[in-house]
């Protein structure tokens, strides 16, 4: 079987373009810290109210004794519950998701977060914020008729301002 040079020249040329794609993408994906999700937990979503660890008391930013901070929350239709947190800067944060119905996806913007909330799974990503202010925390998953106001909002504040809050009983989610 005989394959002219020319096809033989553009055969190379083509796997060539895709292997350095392949190489932009690893590369990337190495250079920037994004990960497959590893961490594999079911819950079941039906009852999620009644579990300890997403109860309705338990939602929200919680410090951990090495100083991090684990946030849990629930996304439902149509909303991120608690709707709005107060975090602190530079500190490593462990966000942890649920979902109550539908598959929900969530995405801050201008930052590495950005991960699928599947019903029966807990979503868990870990995190800095390096820049104080408003981040706005959207669902990037079309979910349904109110998908659109879908959304939550994150305060991250500096650490002195975190621990003042958290001292003076201040709420840091509501």
């Amino acid at each position: 079987m005989h394959i002219d040079r020319l096809e033989k020249k553009w055969a190379g040329i083509s796997l060539g373009i895709a292997g350095l794609f392949v190489a932009i993408i690893l590369g990337s994906a190495l250079f920037h810290g994004i990960h497959a999700p590893s961490n594999v937990e079911t819950i079941d979503s039906a009852r999620l109210h009644l579990s300890e660890e997403f109860a309705e008391d338990n939602l929200g930013p919680q410090r951990n004794p090495d100083g991090s901070i684990t946030v849990r929350m629930v996304a439902g239709r149509y909303g991120f519950y608690p709707k709005t947190m107060v975090l602190p800067a530079e500190t490593s944060l462990t966000f942890r998701w649920v979902s109550l119905d539908v598959i929900h996806g969530v995405h801050i913007p201008m930052t590495n977060m950005s991960t699928m909330i599947v019903p029966g799974y807990v979503a868990q990503v870990n995190t800095v914020l390096h820049h104080t202010g408003d981040y706005p925390l959207l669902c990037n998953e079309y979910c349904g008729m109110g998908h659109a106001h879908m959304w939550s909002n994150l305060k991250v504040v500096s650490k002195a301002q975190w621990a003042d809050m958290n001292n003076q009983g201040g709420a840091t989610h509501e």
